[in-house]
C-alpha cells in the first residue's frame, strides 16, 4: 500500500510571492510573448482555500499514476472539502494512510488504484476507515 507523509500547512508563516506572468502560455504553437511580469502570485492564497484544515503531503509509491500522482509529488490536502464517489482522497485505513480514488457503490465503499497492477481495496465492515482529506492539487518537480 501506498503511503504519504503528511505536514500541516501553517497560514501564520510569512511567506513571499513569486513573479507571475500576466499573459498566458501556449502549450500549442508558440505565440509572441503579449505580457510581462506584472505582479506576483502567492501560492498559499492561489492554492489554498481553508488554511485551518489543509495539510500537504509527499507521495511515496506509485497505484496513483494513472491519474497523474507520481512518487515524489506533493499532494494538497483539504480536510474541509466533502468527499464525494470519484474524489481523490488520503485515506486512513486500518492503520495506515493511503492516496486513493473513492468508489462508492451498492455493494460497498472500495479505495481504487490508479495502476493496474494494484487491487482495489475494499473497506469493509469492521474496518478502522475514515476520509483523512481530500486532494485538491498536486505539485510536481519536472
Amino acid at each position: 500500500m501506498d503511503e504519504v507523509k503528511i505536514s500541516q500547512v501553517k497560514p501564520e508563516e510569512k511567506t513571499s510571492g513569486l513573479q507571475f506572468f500576466e499573459g498566458r502560455v501556449q502549450a500549442g504553437f508558440p505565440s509572441p510573448a503579449q505580457g510581462e511580469y506584472a505582479d506576483t502570485i502567492d501560492l498559499n492564497r492561489a492554492l489554498i482555500t481553508n488554511p485551518a484544515s489543509t495539510f500537504c503531503a509527499r507521495v511515496i509509491g506509485n497505484s496513483m499514476v494513472d491519474a497523474g500522482i507520481n512518487e515524489g509529488d506533493l499532494l494538497i490536502i483539504d480536510r474541509a472539502v466533502t468527499p464525494h464517489n470519484g474524489s481523490i482522497a488520503v485515506c486512513f485505513i486500518d492503520g495506515d494512510f493511503t492516496v486513493k480514488r473513492l468508489s462508492i457503490r451498492n455493494d460497498g465503499i472500495f479505495l481504487t488504484p490508479a495502476n493496474a497492477s494494484y487491487p482495489e481495496i475494499p473497506v469493509s465492515e469492521g474496518s478502522n476507515f475514515q476520509v483523512w482529506g481530500v486532494v485538491s492539487h498536486i505539485i510536481k518537480k519536472v
